[in-house]
Parts: structure tokens; C-alpha cells; sequence
């Protein structure tokens, strides 16, 4: 069963805060998921989620620690002592605490790292700290289990029971030489299914696939969706074995990538949330909306230009609306798919062959809209018939333009390194708009001759 927040419960947790009936509260707590606990501490204020914090047991509030907001957490690290941050951290895997230690100003960070008990530990995270933290090096973590190629069967299994205390999930079994160059990786059936003294050589499965420290996170989220893979190894410049990233990291990075597209698509430029303050909203709102308004000042330059036409041809009026949105709406669905294939890496074909494929499939969605617009303009509305080949004569146009500009725009913000979701927003609905407009009235210039 899912779990719910209800009224009832923060009222009974606030009770017990107030109250100092730490058993008590601890008993209702414990039995709760961490990524429960975390949603509940969201809900109260910053004393009462702080105080919650302390007197729970290290290794549970280490997993909440990380399944908190962005703001509950530094606020409550900021009212913790270095020596404290450093108990939650023993209990995280490396990649994990090298996060949360990230967000640390310098100096409670080195406070923090002398605080930390385990050595290996400290090295490692102190190691993770260097990568940039949208790379593999800067996803990975530490823990791992791993064999050398000249091991028999015996060795490789005593040395996998001590080093699997020190990791919580084993995905695979890497194996790798005396240089700690990867080789491959081992399948557990095969080392069941083994000779004890077999060496490790003969059955080992020399193909894998791994990724580099300077690999982008969305390059690494691409390979293991498209092999299905639920951890993958990384390795340094020398091919040297120095870590694993598992799909749980991935995961947060395919969220974070869709968010941010999405957030572009709006016409958001920043990255932000609902509870964010006004200001924040603001600034990542506002440049695109005085795009649009530009943009909109444009249309009504462009409509000026023809208002001779309105004032002899009203109906030509009433359809401004409806090309102006028809191009807005072919441009973003030609977009979309165009990100979304550009974001997959699943493009095919030659330019020429996709200007081929868009022309025709934006023809005839044109001709079936402008049919259904021809019909209905004229049995419903009663339009002029010259009326009505002007419109759909625009709305076949308008449409195919739209389509390739949909279509090329994020290809060529793809080609300048700039993130082609932005051609999703309000960037190619303005200036669809826009085209749409002067297409439609220079058509119409053209059959009545105005």
C-alpha cells in the first residue's frame, strides 16, 4: 500500500516533538520507509524536521538525508557539526556522500572529511570530489567487487566474500589484471558451475561495456537504457578499473535531463520549482515572455502592413487566429520529435532525405486540414469562396513552413551546442506566429490583388 501523508500523523509527530517523547517518536518512525520519513520531514518546519534528524539512528537518517529537498537539506546540515555531517556520511555509499559533501562550503568540507572515521572511505570520496560532477567520474561510486585474471576459482570466491561486506547491491563481478586494467567481467553462474581451481582466465567474459570518467552523464544514461544494463564500470585514461555507476544514479539523471527539457519547452530558462520564491520564478520566466511580447509586437507590425486588406476583406480577419495557431502547433510537433530523437541519438537518414520526409508528411496533413477548413468555412460559416481558397492555400503553406522550420531549428541549435529543447518553446511558437501571418495575407495580396 502506498504510503499517504495525513493531518492526523504531522499533528501526532508535532505532539510528540513538543512533548520530547523521543521513544515514542522514534517507535512511529523507524518502521517508516526512508523516502517516507524525508516526505514527512518536508512538511515541518525546519527546527521540528531538524530535531527529528538528531534523534533518529545515523544509518537511517543517512538514506533520508538523501531523499531530501534541495533547501531542508542544506538547512539542516547547516545545523549539524562537521563531526555530525560526518556520522551520515560513513553510513552513505561514496557517490553519495561525495554529493551531499559538494554542497558544503570549503571549509565546514574539509572539517567535515577530517571528521570521517573510515580512511579508505575518506580517500575515496576525496577522489570522487575531482570529477565533474555531469560525468561518469562525477556519478560513480567506490564500491565494487572485483577479481584478477590470474586467480583460480577458490581465490576469486574468498576474495569476493570480503569485499562484497563493503558493497549493499553486487551487480557484477569485474575482473580486471595486475594493473587494475578492466578485462571483463564474470558471470556468478559460470563461477558456481566451475572447477574451484579453474583459473579465472578461461571463463571470464572478455566483452563488456564501460564508459570513461570524462563521459557526460547523459551519454552514460543513453548506454545503459539502450543495453538495459543495471550497473555499468568506469574506467580512467589508462583503462584502469575505478568504479561502477548504478541504475538508481541514472535514473536521477534521466529525471533531471526530462525536467530540464520540459522546463525549456516552457519557456522556463532556469532550473526551479513550485516552492521556489517569486523572485527565482521570476528570472526564469520573464526573458522568454518579453520574447513572446517581441514577438507579438512583430505580428502586430506584420497585420499593420495589410490593414488595408481587413478593411476591404473582414473575413480575412476572423482566420488570423487559427493559422496563427496551426503554425505554432505543426512548428512545436515537429520540434518535439526532433529533440526527442536528437536526446535518444535515434536519427537516421541523410538531411536531404529527412527535408523529403517532412515535406510530405507536412503536405498531407495540410491538405487533409485544409479540406476539413474548406468544407467547414464554407457549408457552416458561409465564407466566399475565394475566401476559402485563400485560407487553405495558407494553411497548406503555412504548414509545410512550419514543419521545416520545427525540423531545422533544433538541428541546428543541436549543431552550435546549444540545447535544441529550447526550439520546443515559445522561440518556435512566436516565430511560426509570425510566418504564419505574412504568409497568409501575402497569399491573399496575391489573389486580390490589394
Amino acid at each position: 500500500m502506498q504510503f499517504k501523508i495525513s493531518k492526523e500523523l504531522i499533528l501526532q509527530i508535532e505532539e510528540l516533538i513538543l512533548s520530547k517523547k523521543d521513544q515514542q517518536l522514534e517507535a512511529l518512525l523507524n518502521d517508516m520507509h526512508h523516502a517516507d520519513i524525508a516526505e514527512i520531514l518536508d512538511e515541518l518546519d525546519f527546527d521540528e524536521a531538524t530535531y527529528i534528524f538528531k534523534i533518529l539512528d545515523s544509518e537511517k537518517t543517512a538514506e533520508i538525508l538523501l531523499e531530501l529537498e534541495d533547501d531542508l537539506r542544506e538547512n539542516i546540515l547547516s545545523r549539524l557539526s562537521p563531526k555530525e555531517i560526518a556520522e551520515e556520511l560513513d553510513e552513505l555509499d561514496t557517490d553519495d556522500a561525495a554529493d551531499i559533501i559538494a554542497e558544503l562550503s570549503t571549509d565546514i568540507k574539509n572539517e567535515v572529511i577530517s571528521e570521517l572515521i573510515d580512511v579508505e572511505h575518506a580517500k575515496d570520496i576525496v577522489d570522487l570530489l575531482r570529477y565533474d560532477e555531469d560525468t561518469a567520474g562525477g556519478l560513480m561510486g567506490k564500491e565494487l567487487v572485483k577479481v584478477n585474471e590470474n586467480w583460480n576459482v577458490l581465490t576469486c570466491v574468498k576474495e569476493m566474500r570480503i569485499q562484497a561486506e563493503n558493497v549493499s547491491r553486487v551487480h557484477s563481478i569485474y575482473v580486471v589484471d595486475d594493473e587494475n586494467r578492466l578485462k571483463g567481467r564474470l558471470s556468478l553462474k559460470d563461477l558456481l558451475t566451475t572447477s574451484t581451481k579453474t583459473p579465472i582466465s578461461e571463463v571470464y567474459i572478455p566483452k563488456v561495456d564501460y564508459v570513461r570518467v570524462d563521459t557526460e552523464d547523459v551519454e552514460v544514461a543513453r548506454i545503459m537504457q539502450k543495453y538495459d544494463l543495471e550497473a555499468i564500470p568506469v574506467v580512467d585514461e589508462l583503462g584502469r578499473l575505478v568504479g561502477r555507476i548504478t541504475i538508481d544514479d541514472i535514473v536521477d539523471v534521466i529525471k533531471d535531463e526530462a525536467d530540464k527539457d520540459y522546463q525549456l519547452a516552457a519557456g522556463i530558462s532556469q532550473d526551479v520549482e513550485a516552492d521556489d520564491s517569486i523572485l527565482e520564478l521570476t528570472k526564469a520566466r520573464l526573458p522568454w515572455l518579453v520574447l513572446a511580447l517581441l514577438g507579438g509586437f512583430v505580428s502586430v507590425r506584420v497585420l499593420g502592413l495589410f490593414e488595408g486588406a481587413m478593411t476591404e476583406h473582414g473575413n480575412l480577419f476572423f482566420f488570423t487566429p487559427l493559422i496563427a495557431a496551426m503554425a505554432g502547433n505543426v512548428g512545436v510537433q515537429s520540434s518535439a520529435i526532433i529533440v526527442q530523437g536528437l536526446a535518444n541519438n535515434t536519427l537516421s537518414g541523410s538531411l536531404f532525405s529527412r527535408l523529403i520526409k517532412e515535406i510530405s508528411l507536412s503536405l498531407l496533413n495540410g491538405v487533409i486540414l485544409a479540406s476539413i477548413l474548406f468544407l467547414g468555412s464554407h457549408f457552416l460559416l458561409n465564407v466566399e469562396l475565394i475566401i476559402g481558397v485563400i485560407v487553405t492555400s495558407a494553411l497548406i503553406s503555412v504548414i509545410i513552413i512550419a514543419s521545416l522550420i520545427g525540423t531545422f531549428v533544433p538541428l541546428l541549435l543541436n549543431k552550435f551546442g546549444i540545447d535544441p529543447a529550447l526550439a520546443t518553446g515559445p522561440f518556435i511558437t512566436t516565430s511560426n506566429d509570425i510566418c504564419g501571418i505574412l504568409i497568409y495575407f501575402s497569399i491573399a495580396k496575391l489573389i486580390l490583388g490589394f
